[in-house]
């Protein structure tokens, strides 16, 4: 072989070496969930798929049960570079701006895990929550949504009329403002708390999680009314990354985290549509009573909900946010008018 051959044949091979070094992808990413539970399994099936989508070339170490930091701290850890992706939500954040509150739990808005991804992907709500995402140093990848939630209620819980002086543990923030002006008395107590208030009575019931979620927990062994489907919660969970890591990925494996989101956000919503509905039934033949409410009161409690968004969008970024579900849910036909 002549110089000029082995000159290019070097040269070929370094410039193959670069690309492949360039093409690496390591990724550490802390979830809230446990790896036993539905969505920390759901959550490891997404990191198989962009490994083996990416031939290896994106490697993720997964943290689970927010065991680098807490799960309030993952979105400042990841910002800050101790991680790189936070994959809790977006509703952990109201401290930092109450814009976060319409891209974690925006409430008494969408019936359906679809409508909500719809109003991200197709509703203009990816570019919106990416400016508020980017202000803080974070690219937002997508979001997997499980489904209304449930509540768990030593009551009947037939329609809003039930909700006075109905008193239930509630997180903080914006539920409490929607569950008063409904009559209803909320507690904002710690999860851990919500056995103990139950069994002794403090409280008539809680805002814990989907009734799936809620029966494992062994909620609906204490007290015997539910809803089903709910409506008063539905919180989007996150994939967020350092904005940095991010931009610096080629795009290729951009592309691949991205797609592999809307395959986790259409999983979930279809796993946990078959393990709510599992749950009621098991639920129904251990006495639990299980209420559907009528579209009218469903209407009752949105538009509580919907009166409540400005009181919380004190932000120009909130204030966006609103505007753009609002206009959405118009065409959805699920309000009337803007309020």
């Amino acid at each position: 072989m002549n110089t000029f051959c082995k000159a290019a044949l070097a040269a070929g091979t370094l410039a193959l070496a670069g690309t492949t070094a360039m093409a690496q992808t390591t990724l550490r990413i802390q979830t809230h969930y446990a790896p036993e539970t539905v969505s920390g399994k759901l959550a490891a099936e997404y990191v198989d798929n962009v490994q083996t989508m990416s031939n290896g070339e994106i490697e993720i170490e997964m943290f689970y049960s927010s065991s680098v930091v807490a799960t309030v701290e993952t979105f400042d850890a990841a910002s800050n570079g101790i991680i790189d992706c936070d994959m809790t939500g977006g509703g952990y954040q109201t401290g930092k701006n109450p814009a976060f509150q319409f891209v974690g739990d925006i409430m008494g808005g969408y019936s359906t895990p679809y409508q909500q991804l719809s109003w991200l992907y197709y509703g203009g709500g990816l570019d919106a929550a990416q400016e508020l995402y980017n202000q803080y140093g974070m690219q937002l990848v997508g979001w997997w949504v499980y489904g209304q939630e449930s509540l768990a209620s030593s009551k009947p819980i037939r329609n809003a009329e039930d909700f006075k002086d109905w008193k239930f543990r509630s997180p903080p923030g914006m539920e409490t403002k929607i569950f008063e002006k409904l009559g209803a008395s909320p507690i904002v107590m710690d999860f851990t708390e919500i056995f103990t208030a139950l069994e002794t009575g403090i409280i008539d019931g809680a805002d814990a999680s989907g009734i799936a979620n809620n029966m494992g927990m062994g909620l609906y062994d204490i007290v015997k009314h539910a809803n089903f489907p709910g409506f008063h919660s539905m919180p989007s969970d996150h994939l967020t990354c350092n904005k940095a890591v991010w931009d610096g990925m080629p795009e290729s494996h951009r592309r691949i985290m991205s797609v592999a989101m809307e395959s986790l956000a259409l999983r979930t919503a279809l796993t946990f549509e078959k393990a709510n509905a599992e749950a009621v039934a098991q639920l129904k033949e251990q006495g639990v009573t299980i209420h559907t409410w009528a579209d009218e009161d469903l209407q009752a409690f949105r538009d509580a909900a919907q009166a409540t968004w400005p009181e919380f969008a004190t932000s120009p970024e909130a204030e966006a946010l609103v505007e753009s579900h609002m206009e959405y849910l118009r065409q959805l036909g699920l309000v009337s008018e803007m309020n």
